[in-house]
Parts: structure tokens; C-alpha cells; sequence
């Protein structure tokens, strides 16, 4: 298939545009499937398909180059909802609408022109177009890029393409090059305003007209024109071969916009033509909020700030946050606790609220240590300016700006502190380290031979008998979940004695396992679906296969006959729920912002980083549950509807906890991940207000948050819902409501991604003021 489809390939790039031939009819009622022979409808010559391709574990829908392996994708519809399911299809259907059919019978609008359907055809160009009756165009990909652009196609004023979320994920991603209409091609972090601090590239071609456009030829000529089709500028000079020659520009993955070539007689990899940055630490926000970016040898390294770590290992975008609880600018001790580290030759953002003339950085540290406020510092050239955090933008170079960052005294090495000058430890402290610890190593190694030999003689037949009486061995924190029997798990909680809660789907028990001694919590499921073992059983490891910081972590389960068991790990200070509801236990404004956050990051997990999406489809205080160290996490995950590969969305009875679900539960619309984001909304709210959502031992107007709360925002009167008792920031509280008022939008696409959410939560994207959470259904 493959050598076929590069002869097809190769025959028409040699045979020239003059001789295509004419483009296919797609009539109405032509339709496709993931899988099979009809997953596309292909260009005249094959070089161009709409249809199916793989994205992760997934299905996206779009145009893409056939038979070339890399970099295929050119235009992606829907870009943030991929398909999950091989039993779906895109359909031309009789009523002139181009859909997407889910098996539930509910239909996705792929593109939405001004009038009804009457055909399509997939184009040599790379060009998908619909046509009306007469067959007049009524709508082109070519007019709506993502983040591609093919040859003869234009970014015209006031569009902009997005880079993917990943190489394999072609969801938006978190840079976007604009073609502004003051003729100025720039690039900016999404999330960012169009503002020139925040360009990390521009073309440098202000002022040269309202209507400048950047053009693609079909030699690899990429230039910019005016109204007057005048050349403002050339960015890559073309002249290439044509007929040999695919030509591509994107805007990739890592924030930089390339021009590419592919030889289709040499059938080889993309060929970089042209960049618009040799820099691959240029693109602002590549590291996140409080991370900083590093390079060696043209390979970059995201780093955090001293006391700081990644939100997501894996996701450096996500950025950094604090590995400790700060104390409030209340607390009398908030000085005492903090000193200053170092971090020499970096760059940011410099959102100086004040600055001080000052001799050195050590009088710098100081300084910034007396202010509450200043959480971090800039200093360069006597100039002592004080920061408050997130820092954003951060990159290293060799610059004489050192950035001071206050930690907390107690945090270590290990919770993500670095020291102020790691390099510069003296060279007789590490002699003698590494002295001890040789002899250290040398006498360990005899010992543990000497006993080991002993051991193994002695015992050998004794090991042999445990290991065939324990059917399950003990749990390793990074195996699958184990399997318990019922009576090893009524043994563990002394015949399940002591009742820690009671849920939605059954009590828990507090638990300890007799071979280790680790306390636990057992979950006896009492709301069991009629599923088989194996069923079960496969839920289990997905559910296993999780691991967060902010989820609560499934150490085992129990599957024997009707009687189903989960086994969790434990959290010694309840839920959120006590947290909130009880006044000596309130979160100090720092505290209640940092749960906000880590509560969004275990929600973003479960939508978009896990191996199998999870909707949680109940997530409340009660089910949000706090470890020694008050850090939340999720429980009851995956418990709910799994969104398995033969789903996406799902019609369902009612369920989770009134007050905190979305309204689309109670008017049997597809529920998606979007309920999640309506119930962390309302989490927010009462993590704000430290009370419920609904309390009626409120006055009338005030017993629903979430009215009240817009009510109150609407007014200018915010600090209504905190009280007099609690100084709180104002502008973060206001920040803090609108991204609440955003998430419980009644309307489900009004509501921002768990993504979004996050990067609001981090710091300095700017939030729109949010209309009334009702508007929408009031309107309509």
C-alpha cells in the first residue's frame, strides 16, 4: 500500500498541474468510517485525503498528505474533541449538512457553512471545498487554516494559525502566529494579548497596510503582500523545483513557524527550508508559568524555579508551582520562615510593582524578604525590583539579571529547592563526601554477601512454603492493583468497624493491611453495574493505570462473587469538605488558591493525559480528599462513566451530587468533559466562599452560590462573599470569581477547558468578564 500510494505520489508531482484531472464529486449521502477502505476520499491524483487519521489512541477528522509518514496532517476539524470510537462516521447526509454520527445516533457539526450542502470535492491542492446547487463555493479549509499552510493558500488579516497541543495530538496547542491588520506578522503565546512584550518573533512589517497577507507558491516562495499585491516582504526566497517538491509551512509543536520541503523522487523526511527562529528557547510560555527555559547544543530543557516543581512532569507547559504552603502576609512568622535563592543569568517578564536602588543582591534579598508582597526579585545593575509570582516568560541566558525567589526554610532539596550554587561547593567537602561514602559502599557490599549466603541456605525452602500459602503478594507502589480476598480485607478493617464516610457508591472503611502495617481506606461498592468479572477487572486497571499527585492512588481491589471491594490509599485529613465547613480549619487565601490549582491539574489529568479519558462526573468537596500535607486529591475517579474507545459522549441518567452537576444531566444532553469543568465551577465557588453551594440557612438570595455570586460580582460587591473577617486580595478574588463564573456557564461550549482553566488559575492570561451563567438559555 505503501509503495502504491508513493507511485501515485511520484506520478503526479512528475506529470505537472496541467495534466490533473478533474476533482471527485462527493454527493450527498457519501460517508466514511475510521477504519476499512472508505476511512478517506482522496485528491484526483492521491496526493491530498479528507478523512480518519490516527491521533494517539484516537480518531481525528481532516486533511492530510497520503502516504507520506510524517508531519501528514495540514487541517483538523474540531480540533479539541478527537473521536474515540472506530464505530462513527463523517456523513454527507441527504439534508446537505457535513456531520459526524456517533453511535448514540447524536450528530457533530464538522463545518458549517452559510447554506445547505450540495457536494464536495477533495482537491490536488490540498483544498477541501463545498459547493451549493449551482456549484458555487460555499465554504473552503483553505479559507481556515489550523496550523498549516499548503501552496496558493493565504493567512489573511486578522487570521491566525495555532500549533498542536503535541506531535501527536493535533488539538490547540499553546502558540499562535497572527496576521495582524496593521500588516505585522507576529508571533505570541496563546492566552497572551497582542502586545509587543509578549511577541517572541515579528516580521517587522508594521504599518504597511491594513490587508497585508502571507502568501505560499507552489516553488517554496514564502512572502508577504499588500492590498495592492505589492511584495512587503520575503521570507523565503523559493525558486525551488516544483514538480519534485512538496512544500509545507507549519507552526510546530515547540512555538517556531518552519517552511518544509519533501522530495518525492528521493521519498525522504521533511527538509527544513526556512525557521523563523534558530532559538528554540524564543517562544514565550514554553515552559509554563515559574519555569525557565535551558539549552545545550540546540536541545532544550525546561527547569523550575528554586522550590518549585513541575505541575506535570510530562507537560512542561503546564509549568511549575510551589513544593511548599507559604505563610499568609497575616501570619507574624511569614519572614522568619523564607529566606532567598539565587538563580543567576535568566530572563523574564518584568512586572515590577516596586523598585529600589540598592548595592547588592545581597541587600536585594533582604529587602525583598522584609515585604510580604514580594514573593520574588529581579536584580541587575543596582536595581533591586520586587516581583510577585507567577514569573512567566523565563529563559536562560548570559545576562547579568539574577532572579531571587523566596522559599520556604523548612523545603528541601528533595520538595524541588536547588541550592543558590550548586557548582560552587568546595572541593574538600566533596573529597571527603565521596571518601565516606566509598568505604560505606565497600563494608555494606561484604555484609550484605556474608548474610545474603547465610539467608539464602537457611531459607530457601522456608521462602518457597510463604509464597505458596500468600496467593497475593504484598502491593508495590508501581505494579498493578492488587487483588485482595474478602476475608483478608474484613481482617485488615476488624471486620469493618470503623466507618470513615459514606458515598455515592458505598461506605468506607479504615483499614491495615497485617504484612506491612499501611493504614488504608476500603471501599465496599454497593452501587455495582451489572458488568462481568472481566469487566471489572478491566475498569480496575484503568482506573490503576492513573497516577497523579493530586488522585488518590487504588492499591487494590476484591472481586469475589457479588461482594466488590476497592482499596485506596489513605488520607489523614478527611475531605475538602471539613476543610471548608469548619471555621478553624479555613484555608488560609494562598492555601485556598493553591488547592484551587492542584484540584484543576488532577481534572486535567483525567481528561487529557491519561492513557483512557476519564469523565469524573461527580467531583465535589466530599470526594476531594486531603493528605497529611493538605494537598488534595480526586477520589471516586473512573467509578462514574469511563469514556471508553467505543465513546465520546453519553447519554445517562442522572448522577453525581445535586448542586455541584451540570445541567446538562438533567436535560439528557450528551454529557462530556465539559460537566467536569461546570463541577470544579461550582468547587471554586465554594472553596472561595468556604460554604456550600446550597445552604438555606442563608437568606433567599444568597442560599444559591452561584446566583449570589454573580449577583455580587455583577454589583462590584465581591467582598460580600469572603466577609469583613478575611483580608483577601481583591484583584485575585475577582480573578479567581470569573474563572468560576466561565466554568458554570449553563451552555457547555461557553465553558472553558480544563487546560484553560489551569493556565487562568496559574496567573496572567486575561479573563473576559463572564455573562450571566443563564444567559444563554434565557436567550434562546
Amino acid at each position: 500500500m505503501a509503495a502504491f500510494l508513493f507511485f501515485v505520489l511520484s506520478s503526479a508531482f512528475y506529470s505537472g498541474i496541467a495534466a490533473q484531472k478533474s476533482p471527485l464529486n462527493i454527493s450527498l449521502g457519501s460517508s466514511l468510517t475510521p477504519t476499512g477502505n472508505s476511512s478517506s476520499w482522496l485528491s484526483p491524483s492521491g496526493i491530498f485525503a479528507f478523512g480518519f487519521y490516527q491521533q494517539r489512541n484516537a480518531h481525528a477528522v481532516g486533511i492530510f498528505l497520503a502516504g507520506i509518514p510524517e508531519k501528514t496532517a495540514v487541517w483538523t476539524a474540531n480540533r479539541d474533541n478527537p473521536i474515540f470510537s472506530s464505530n462513527v462516521s463523517v456523513i454527507l447526509s441527504t439534508d446537505g449538512r457535513l456531520i459526524l454520527q456517533l453511535p448514540e445516533g447524536q450528530d457533530i457539526t464538522v463545518v458549517d457553512p452559510s447554506e445547505p450542502i450540495s457536494s464536495a470535492s477533495m482537491l490536488d491542492s490540498g483544498n477541501f471545498v463545498l459547493y451549493d446547487s449551482v456549484k458555487r463555493i460555499i465554504w473552503q479549509s483553505f479559507e481556515h487554516p489550523t496550523n498549516s499552510l499548503l501552496p496558493r493558500q493565504q493567512l489573511i488579516a486578522g487570521q491566525e494559525l495555532i500549533s498542536s497541543a503535541s506531535e501527536t495530538d493535533d488539538s490547540r496547542g499553546i502558540f499562535r502566529l497572527v496576521m495582524q491588520t496593521d500588516g505585522n506578522l507576529v508571533q505570541y503565546p496563546v492566552g497572551a494579548a497582542n502586545k509587543p512584550e509578549t511577541a517572541y518573533w515579528a516580521s517587522g512589517t508594521f504599518g504597511d497596510g491594513p490587508n497585508v497577507t502571507l502568501n505560499l507558491e507552489d516553488d517554496g516562495h514564502l512572502y508577504l503582500t499588500n492590498s495592492s499585491v505589492n511584495l512587503v516582504k520575503n521570507l523565503s526566497d523559493g525558486g525551488h523545483p516544483k514538480n519534485k517538491m512538496i512544500y509545507l509551512m507549519k507552526i510546530d509543536v515547540d512555538g517556531i513557524f518552519r517552511l518544509y520541503s519533501y522530495s518525492v523522487d528521493q521519498g525522504r523526511n521533511w527538509s527544513i527550508v526556512w525557521e523563523s527562529s534558530t532559538d528554540r528557547c524564543d517562544p514565550k510560555g514554553l515552559c509554563g508559568f515559574n519555569g525557565f527555559c535551558t539549552k545545550i547544543d540546540n536541545l532544550v530543557d525546561c527547569k523550575c524555579l528554586p522550590g518549585f516543581q513541575f505541575v506535570n512532569q510530562g507537560n512542561w507547559s503546564l509549568g511549575c508551582e510551589r513544593s511548599f504552603v507559604t505563610d499568609s502576609c497575616n501570619s507574624t512568622d511569614s519572614n522568619v520562615n523564607h529566606t532567598i535563592e539565587f538563580l543567576e543569568n535568566t530572563v523574564w517578564e518584568d512586572n515590577t510593582f516596586s523598585m529600589v536602588n540598592t548595592g547588592t543582591r545581597e541587600d536585594c534579598a533582604k529587602i525583598c524578604l522584609e515585604d510580604c508582597n514580594c514573593e520574588a526579585a529581579f536584580f541587575k545593575d543596582g536595581q533591586c525590583k520586587k516581583q510577585r509570582l507567577p514569573l512567566t516568560y523565563g529563559k536562560r541566558e548570559t545576562d547579568s539579571n539574577i532572579a531571587l525567589v523566596k522559599v520556604h526554610k523548612h523545603a528541601t532539596i528533595d520538595e524541588g529547592v536547588i541550592p543558590s550554587n550548586p557548582l560552587k561547593c568546595r572541593k574538600e567537602e566533596v573529597r571527603v563526601y565521596v571518601l565516606i561514602i566509598g568505604i560505606s559502599l565497600v563494608v555494606l557490599g561484604v555484609l550484605i554477601s556474608v548474610i545474603a549466603g547465610v539467608y539464602v541456605r537457611r531459607n530457601q525452602v522456608w521462602a518457597y512454603k510463604q509464597v505458596s500459602q500468600f496467593r497475593n503478594v504484598e502491593f508495590v507502589e508501581n505494579v498493578a492493583p492488587r487483588a485482595f480476598t474478602f476475608a483478608e480485607l474484613e481482617q485488615a478493617t476488624n471486620e469493618f468497624r470503623e466507618e470513615l464516610g459514606r458515598g455515592a457508591f458505598g461506605a468506607v472503611y479504615k483499614g491495615i493491611l497485617p504484612d506491612s502495617e499501611k493504614v488504608v481506606a476500603v471501599k465496599k461498592l454497593e452501587k455495582v453495574l451489572a458488568e462481568g468479572e472481566k469487566e471489572f477487572q478491566n475498569e480496575i486497571k484503568v482506573i490503576g493505570k492513573t497516577h497523579h499527585r493530586n488522585l488518590v492512588r487504588l492499591l487494590g481491589y476484591c472481586l469475589d462473587g457479588a461482594k466488590r471491594l476497592l482499596v485506596y490509599e489513605y488520607m489523614s485529613n478527611g475531605s475538602l469538605a471539613d476543610v471548608l465547613l469548619k471555621p478553624e480549619n479555613h484555608p488560609s487565601w494562598d492555601e485556598r488558591t493553591k488547592i484551587a490549582r492542584d484540584i484543576a491539574g488532577g481534572i486535567l489529568y483525567l481528561h487529557e493525559e491519561c492513557e483512557t479519558q476519564i469523565i469524573h462526573c461527580d467531583i465535589k468537596p466530599q470526594n476531594i480528599l486531603m493528605d497529611e500535607n493538605r494537598c488534595p486529591k480526586i477520589s471516586d475517579f473512573g467509578l462514574a462513566k469511563l469514556l471508553k474507545r467505543d465513546q465520546t459522549r453519553t447519554h445517562t441518567t442522572f448522577r453525581g451530587t445535586k448542586g455541584c452537576v451540570a445541567p446538562e444531566w438533567y436535560r439528557k444532553m450528551p454529557v462530556t468533559v465539559k460537566a467536569d469543568v461546570y463541577s470544579f465551577g461550582i468547587v471554586l465557588l465554594e472553596i472561595i466562599c468556604c460554604r456550600k453551594s446550597l445552604d438555606w440557612s442563608f437568606s433567599e438570595d444568597q442560599a444559591v452560590l452561584e446566583d449570589w455570586a454573580y449577583q455580587c460580582f455583577k454589583a462590584g460587591e465581591l467582598h460580600k462573599l469572603v466577609g469583613d473577617q478575611e483580608v483577601v486580595d481583591m484583584r485575585k478574588l475577582e480573578r479567581m470569581m470569573k474563572i468560576a463564573l466561565w466554568c458554570i456557564q449553563d451552555e457547555p461550549a461557553l465553558r472553558p477547558s480544563m487546560k484553560k482553566v489551569l493556565l487562568m488559575l496559574e496567573g496572567t492570561v486575561d479573563i473576559p468578564d463572564p455573562p450571566s451563567p443563564t444567559s444563554f438559555l434565557s436567550s434562546t
